[in-house]
């Protein structure tokens, strides 16, 4: 009778006598490595049961190696770097905003030993972590004071908690929006405590509508950029500068929330308008609330500024400590926002503003001197293309705005099973060891390049690719 090939499999004590795993429990200790062993054997015993077990398995040195595989794997992270050639610049489920090199060398420095963060160091006693970057938003902002939370939804909840718990606070029909995550106006009014008035309509609100709504149980009437959609054709809205009138002759606060708002005019690098924060309180809002990982370019973060009483209201609201920064995203908030101080170097030292800026004839010369090596890649399955694209700012800002890009457009040869051909790229791109991510679309894959500056990176796995499309 054939022998039962488990029995020839070591147990771990065994294991872990042989050179090679010896090697591995002096460098990565016990605990790991022997749990990595269980794990192996107990696919070799399955194998064997199976009947897929090959004889060379069990070598000492496939052993080794194949336990070497388990640990790396077991260390390896689940956050990784990838390249982003979706042409979409600020890609929520890439990370959004890349971060500026002077912030993440401020990160470095502050993560790499004590620091002040609640601690004055003229007076010697405790000191407020808002004080870190409260001085630079008024200043870029113009507000009397400032208050960051943890990221924009929890600026808003925060706000309308703090201003207006328990009572009334009136929003246009227009302006209930939903964002990523099911995250809903309304229902953040419910989370807050706070009692929705909805005024207007889907698509025109009046002032008087505003008017008729504020009664005794007001507390806050509040605007809510539509950053994410956009209401063409029949419409109507009522800015900040009537709207505070309105507020303020009723001794009412208004707050406005700008969801990706962004520092400067974008207008001014021949991109699309946005709102600013600066804009909104000059026209009459006490509060003004925005994203920090976004247009601003920085870490997530909610930044709440305003007139001094509504931000001290918020500052001293109990939800506030549940909801504050932490001492990693508050140091990249200061460096991101110290770039500020010097606009006209903000295309050269600020990743979002460079790479929406990127000219397309730099992005155009990039695709046509990778052509011929990806094509050589894909071969002979695949043919590349040099096209101009269309892609996005993303993270919700400006929906039916395009950036003029380009890159290259991938296309399977046999259209037959064109579609499995196109997954299986996608596929072998995102399982490289620093994954690429296109966008398949009109039976071709794009790789828009306008997010890749340097392009060694992409180009050092083309062989790799061409290995796994083999």
């Amino acid at each position: 009778m054939t022998p039962d090939p488990r029995i020839q499999i070591p147990s771990v004590d065994r294991l872990m006598r042989m050179p090679g795993p010896a090697a591995l429990l002096a460098e990565h200790g016990h605990t790991l490595v022997v749990s990595q062993a269980r794990v192996l054997l107990d696919e070799l015993r399955q194998a064997a049961q199976a009947g897929t077990l090959q004889a060379d398995a069990l070598d000492a040195q496939a052993l080794h190696n194949a336990l070497a595989a388990h640990v790396a794997r077991r260390l390896a992270p689940n956050m990784r770097r990838v390249l982003n050639l979706t042409g979409t610049v600020i890609h929520t489920n890439l990370g959004r905003a890349l971060i500026a090199d002077a912030a993440l060398q401020h990160l470095l420095a502050m993560m790499a030993g004590p620091n002040n963060l609640e601690y004055d160091l003229a007076s010697g006693g405790r000191g407020d972590r808002d004080a870190i970057v409260e001085e630079l938003l008024c200043t870029l902002t113009g507000a009397q004071a400032a208050t960051v939370v943890n990221n924009n939804a929890a600026a808003v909840l925060l706000t309308i908690a703090a201003l207006a718990r328990g009572r009334e606070v009136i929003v246009s029909r227009g302006e209930l929006v939903e964002i990523g995550g099911a995250f809903r106006m309304p229902d953040v009014m419910s989370s807050a405590g706070a009692k929705l008035v909805e005024v207007g309509t889907t698509n025109r609100t009046h002032a008087h509508d505003y008017e008729r709504a504020i009664g005794k149980d007001t507390a806050l009437l509040m605007k809510v950029h539509t950053s994410n959609y956009a209401v063409q054709g029949f419409t109507s809205s009522v800015d900040e500068s009537v709207l505070a009138g309105i507020a303020h002759a009723r001794a009412l606060p208004l707050a406005t929330d700008l969801g990706a708002g962004s520092l400067v005019d974008l207008a001014a690098y021949g991109l699309p308008r946005e709102p600013t924060p600066q804009e909104k309180l000059a026209a009459g809002c006490d509060v003004v609330t925005f994203s920090g990982d976004k247009l601003l370019g920085g870490p997530q973060a909610g930044l709440i500024v305003g007139n001094r009483a509504q931000i001290d209201l918020i500052r001293k609201f109990p939800m506030k400590r549940a909801l504050r920064m932490s001492k990693l995203p508050l140091a990249v908030l200061e460096a991101t926002l110290r770039l500020y101080l010097r606009p006209e170097r903000l295309t050269r030292d600020l990743p979002v503003l460079r790479l929406l800026t990127r000219p397309q004839e730099a992005i155009l010369a990039m695709a046509h001197d990778l052509q011929a090596a990806v094509a050589q890649a894909v071969a002979p399955r695949f043919a590349v293309a040099v096209a101009q694209m269309q892609g996005q700012i993303g993270s919700g800002s400006l929906p039916v705005e395009r950036l003029p890009s380009a890159g290259l457009k991938i296309s399977p040869v046999q259209k037959k099973g064109a579609g499995r051909a196109l997954d299986e790229l996608a596929t072998a791109l995102r399982s490289l060891p620093l994954p690429v991510i296109g966008r398949i679309g009109d039976d071709c894959l794009w790789l828009d390049l306008r997010c890749l500056e340097d392009a060694a990176p992409f180009a050092a796995q083309l062989s790799a690719l061409h290995q796994a499309l083999a």
